[in-house]
């Protein structure tokens, strides 16, 4: 079984981080960005679930508060067991922009958000 449509594949559900401080974008099924099968999923809540794949990136300035912005609300944000943020989900199934269209600014937004980052 795979995913349906580009968004769901394509576009960013969230981030999680691994215990290094890197950065991968998870798309609706908790896949890598473009993956389209669910065969062989792993957890997104394992640390480091794809090893030393590339597919993790440590950025500039990706900071805490910045996080939160990318939030879709206060529990969109998860914590490790030391209170950082290790994961992130931009939108729920209210806020989806492939659902409502007015949805689209708020979720752009994040996109910019990330787009200024660079890689260390």
């Amino acid at each position: 079984m795979g995913l349906s449509n580009f968004f769901r594949i394509n576009m960013p559900y969230g981030i999680s981080r691994n215990k290094k401080g890197e950065w991968f974008a998870f798309n609706r099924e908790y896949l890598p960005i473009g993956w389209n099968s669910i065969k062989h999923q792993k957890s997104i809540y394992e640390d480091n679930v794809y090893g030393d794949n590339p597919i993790y990136t440590k950025y500039i300035g990706l900071t805490e508060s910045k996080l939160r912005k990318l939030a879709h609300d206060k529990d969109a944000v998860k914590l490790d067991n030391k209170g950082k943020i290790e994961r992130v989900f931009f939108y729920n199934d209210r806020t989806n922009p492939s659902s409502n269209p007015k949805n689209w600014p708020d979720y752009f937004d994040k996109l910019k958000i990330l787009g200024r980052l660079n890689r260390r």
